[in-house]
């Protein structure tokens, strides 16, 4: 299970594309229906056949491409937007399902959270194929050409989901930009990782609609609590011997800010880390917000914890029972984080939503 800490993940392979098993077909059939025949049948096979069809032959790259796209060390060049799509990990498919690429998902896997309203219906009209991270066999089943990863783990080589080992299978992969190894991630990182998946599937002008919406939503929020405090914010990802929490370095961090917060280990040289309970209490925040994500027990299990410590009594967040929650989803590269600064804005200053 995904522990909250982000893994960079190199792999320098190179991707091919797969040639689309019709056209392999339709093109033996023809190689061989030419070779049985008449010489007058056979000139005629060779004159009607196109240049683009002979075997070897590359079709003429789509409108608006080739595009070429380097990903976490691994270059990929495009002739033609992919047309069966596997994601690994939730927020790649709502990625996609907010670009209106639902026609392309040939297959989900692995959702953290509830959906997104309006994106829950296409969702899940989508044969998921796996409640965790699918087998590599399970992915060829659904015969896609193009794989989508959400967290490392999506191309783990020690579970034979190597991004060479589908490279060799002729599938495209790409890996969520939050995984190749940055050490900071922001909002922006969103907005590019959005076009950058425009671009590869031929849909540049919804993926800067989408972005201009998205940063809409995050401007509103930031206009509406200007001025207003900065309320401390203490993140409970998991953990009871010392808390595993986000530091200065995570998406998570940016998105309090944002929404008119500050958190209260910022200081923390790390996307996400351990600070001890002394800590938690001498820092003394007004809100908890729990990262809500399967397998970590659920909010109530951690409300409850938290309640339970005599140490924490005092703590105004703990003393006034003022929790919010946040979808780990939400935090995440990919089309949430500026719903979540919304949500958190809303929370964190609800006179200023009245």
């Amino acid at each position: 299970m995904y522990d909250g800490t982000p893994r960079p993940v190199l792999f320098p392979f190179p991707s091919r594309r797969r040639v689309p098993r019709a056209a392999a077909l339709s093109s033996a059939l023809r190689t061989a229906l030419c070779a049985v025949a008449a010489t007058a049948v056979l000139a005629g096979c060779a004159a009607g056949t196109a240049p683009a069809d002979r075997p070897g032959a590359a079709s003429p790259p789509a409108k608006g491409f080739p595009v070429t796209v380097d990903n976490c060390g691994t270059s990929t060049t495009y002739r033609e937007p992919p047309a069966r799509v596997v994601t690994i990990h939730q927020h790649p498919a709502e990625l996609m399902l907010a670009l209106g690429l639902r026609d392309r998902l040939v297959g989900t896997a692995f959702p953290d959270s509830a959906i997104l309203p309006h994106l829950r219906k296409d969702y899940e009209s989508v044969p998921e194929l796996a409640k965790k991270e699918p087998s590599f066999e399970t992915v060829l089943n659904a015969e896609p050409d193009f794989v989508y990863g959400g967290y490392g783990s999506a191309f783990a080589e020690n579970e034979g989901r190597s991004r060479k080992a589908f490279a060799d299978a002729g599938i495209d992969t790409y890996l969520n930009r939050e995984y190749c190894g940055k050490k900071q991630v922001s909002m922006r990182d969103t907005y590019d990782e959005i076009r950058t998946i425009g671009s590869i599937f031929g849909v540049p002008e919804r993926a800067e609609r989408l972005v201009t919406d998205l940063r809409g939503r995050v401007e509103k929020a930031g206009a509406a609590v200007r001025g207003a405090p900065a309320v401390p914010v203490f993140v409970y990802d998991s953990g009871d011997k010392a808390a595993f929490t986000a530091g200065g370095k995570s998406l998570g961090t940016e998105i309090i800010r944002l929404a008119g917060g500050r958190n209260v280990f910022a200081d923390l040289d790390e996307v996400f880390g351990d600070a001890s309970w002394e800590q938690v209490v001498a820092r003394r925040p007004e809100v908890v917000a729990i990262y809500d994500y399967a397998g970590a027990g659920s909010v109530e299990q951690k409300k409850k914890f938290l309640l339970s410590q005599p140490a924490l009594a005092d703590v105004p967040a703990i003393r006034n029972k003022r929790f919010v929650v946040l979808p780990l989803t939400a935090t995440l590269i990919g089309v949430r984080p500026p719903y979540a600064v919304e949500d958190l804005a809303r929370a964190l200053h609800p006179g200023r939503f009245r």
